[in-house]
């Protein structure tokens, strides 16, 4: 069996390396093709396309890169073209990934869509095609179960994946050591993104916040700021090094959950990172800018109450957000400042955080989604009328 997996940015990575070795488990003999990274490579995928190429936010952006992006897309279509794969696995990156499934079924392969593009957010519109193009949806939160089987789509909900991807690779106390941490500093924790433009837009702001806290409150602080692994220390050195006169940051890649709950306040950037702060149980303030021409059209698309992920899980504004104009240092101490005066507000986070968990559903998530994979392709089989799948003989 042949199978492309699609992933087009670091998540995407992580989730589809998971997702590739559970079903290798079952299936040790499946060929696997990627659109990934090194974790996705890791699994023995033959990479065609690197992910981190593709990983841009905002319309402005994506201009910018437009070329990259056609290239992989012509790429891939003539991989499924000449090599026929037996399946392809989408994940998330919806705008490249919708138009790559229409090609797969139009040549007759069978498509199934992990990880949902948050369509339920904006551009609901979307959802007629998706219902023409994809075989199966694998989504990681309840509420979009109803969502896609009101579009009369075969709908699986497997769990989030966050749930088997989060666990400390040493001990808080080993971390602080590791990191000089001394024991009577207090500690925030700064996570500006995983893209170059949004941490570019982003950090300066969660700084200036740091700043400004510094200077209201007294006591020993001490900020961690955690870069993702597609950042390059040198982008963001020029930003930091403004503030090392007035702050004392740890600048932390690879021990982001010990960071995470080392701290009693996280700055987040709106996204998957704030359903890991709030796995981890740690109070955060969620932050996000776009370039002004990409919030000016997305705001009139946008369908939900609120930015974050895991407010939306909550189903309430757990955790306040500042978006665009309202992303500034002055209000971002402000909001650090209530929450760390505010014993109530911070109990009310730590118990909201509690019931996201829970909606999270159970780890074991990628197992899930594999089984759910090896069955659509069985199914398949035999409705072709094969008396055996190539998974059953394995």
């Amino acid at each position: 069996m042949k199978i492309l997996v699609v992933a087009g940015e670091a998540s995407g990575d992580m989730h589809g390396a998971r997702l590739i070795h559970e079903i290798k488990s079952t299936a040790p003999d499946t060929e696997f093709y990627a659109v990934g990274g090194e974790q996705i490579r890791s699994e023995g995928a033959f990479i065609l396309f690197d992910c981190h190429r593709l990983a841009v936010v905002g319309i402005i952006e994506i201009l910018a890169h437009l070329h990259v992006i056609m290239g992989c897309f012509r790429l891939l279509k003539n991989f499924l073209r000449v090599h026929k794969p037996d399946l392809v696995i989408l994940i998330d990156y919806p705008d490249f990934n919708l138009r790559l499934a229409k090609i797969a079924k139009k040549m007759g392969i069978r498509v199934i869509y992990y990880i949902s593009p948050q369509i339920w957010a904006w551009r609901r519109n979307r959802l007629k095609y998706i219902s023409r193009w994809v075989d199966k949806m694998l989504v990681i939160f309840p509420f979009e179960v109803p969502f896609y089987s009101k579009a009369g789509m075969n709908v699986e909900f497997v769990g989030h994946p966050l749930l088997d991807s989060i666990s400390p690779k040493i001990s808080q106390e080993s971390f602080k050591v590791k990191f000089g941490l001394g024991k009577g500093e207090r500690l925030i924790a700064l996570m500006p993104g995983s893209r170059k433009g949004e941490v570019l837009r982003i950090l300066p702001v969660m700084l200036e916040g740091a700043k400004r806290l510094t200077e209201n409150r007294q006591g020993s602080w001490r900020f961690i700021l955690i870069l993702a692994p597609t950042i390059d220390q040198s982008i963001i050195a020029p930003l930091v090094k403004k503030y090392t006169h007035v702050l004392s940051i740890n600048i932390i890649q690879g021990y982001t959950y010990e960071a995470l709950k080392a701290s009693e306040l996280a700055f987040v950037a709106s996204g998957t990172a704030t359903l890991e702060t709030a796995i981890i149980g740690t109070p955060m303030l969620i932050l996000y800018k776009l370039s002004w021409s990409t919030y000016f059209i997305a705001k009139k698309m946008i369908r939900v109450p609120a930015i974050g992920l895991v407010n939306l899980v909550a189903r309430e504004k757990l955790f306040p957000e500042l978006i665009q104009g309202e992303a500034t240092g002055e209000k971002l101490a402000e909001e650090a400042e209530r929450v760390l005066e505010d014993p109530e507000s911070r109990r009310r986070m730590i118990q909201g955080m509690a019931r996201v968990r829970q909606e999270l559903g159970q780890a074991g998530a990628a197992r899930r989604a594999a089984d759910a994979v090896i069955r659509f392709l069985n199914e398949s089989q035999e409705l072709k009328g094969s008396p055996t799948s190539p998974l059953n003989q394995t």
